[in-house]
């Protein structure tokens, strides 16, 4: 496959995040075949031109794009079709257990499979802004990704196709972490009369300074060694104790600092009191009941 935009694509699946990538196609000037078990979600993209079809398997085509509920759906829909020559691009949200197993039973059929991931909310998606996730044969990848290029900036992960989930369930970590740590400092500086709106350009400018530390902590990470270049975890471990304390004092709630502190003291009692944060890569490693 390469750019020319007279590549035929179909998309199965037409919520939110199956409805922006047909859009995109369309836009991108793609003969498009829309398929949704619920068939007026078809509507809109018809009258923009893409063509209806009448079952999953009638949908398949040389590239074929799928976007619903869950993995179990996916080979329910694709049960009875032909798939021999096709390549999946399998945008449905899972894990990486799902994703690999989906990619055996794909083969199995004679397909080409690719699990992916838009990490993206569905209004930027047509955009350089939208990250397209891929992971599975290299070969694949590169060939389906002109065509992709339509929906965003598109990332080949690697040959193992439980990558995309990972990243994407990775990312949500990151995306929940942030907000909720930002949550916890305004419901803070509320009880001063500081309102949401004025503290978010401070927090932002931090968490944008913090996101900066990330590439040489991740060497720290990979080498499995942590000197504390800046401050060592008891350091940070006596500002988690003033995170809680102030959080007590005001009203507010202390669960997520003293999560942050258990992560802490359970390090230094294993002896990691004079390293730097990232040591805490060990804690995060470990299962928990």
């Amino acid at each position: 496959m390469h750019g020319r935009s007279d590549i035929s694509v179909s998309v199965i699946g037409l919520g939110l995040m199956g409805r922006a990538p047909a859009a995109a196609f369309l836009k991108a000037g793609h003969p498009t075949t829309v398929f949704n078990r619920t068939s007026g979600k078809a509507a809109p993209l018809v009258a923009q031109g893409a063509r209806q079809a009448r079952t999953a398997g009638e949908a398949i085509g040389p590239l074929t794009i799928i976007c619903v509920t869950d993995y179990a759906v996916v080979r329910e829909l694709l049960s009875g079709a032909e798939l021999s020559g096709a390549t999946l691009v399998n945008l449905t949200s899972g894990d990486s257990a799902q994703a690999r197993e989906t990619a055996r039973w794909a083969a199995q059929r004679g397909a080409r499979y690719l699990d992916g991931a838009i990490m993206a909310v569905p209004p930027v998606i047509g955009t350089p802004d939208a990250l397209i996730l891929l992971s599975g044969p290299e070969e694949d990848a590169a060939s389906v990704r002109p065509v992709l290029e339509a929906l965003g900036t598109v990332t080949h992960l690697g040959a193992d196709p439980g990558l995309a989930s990972l990243y994407d369930v990775a990312g949500l970590a990151m995306m929940w972490g942030v907000l909720n740590a930002w949550l916890q400092g305004t419901a803070l500086v509320r009880t001063a009369g500081v309102d949401a709106v004025t503290f978010a350009p401070f927090a932002r400018r931090l968490a944008v300074e913090v996101a900066g530390w990330l590439p040489g902590y991740a060497e720290q990470v990979d080498k499995g060694s942590f000197p504390a270049e800046v401050s060592a975890l008891e350091t940070d471990a006596r500002a988690m104790a003033h995170l809680i304390e102030e959080s007590e004092a005001a009203g507010v709630n202390t669960e997520l600092p003293r999560l942050f502190k258990a992560f802490a003291d359970r390090a230094m009692a294993a002896g990691h009191g004079g390293e730097q944060y990232p040591v805490l890569i060990e804690e995060f490693g470990k299962p928990r009941s």
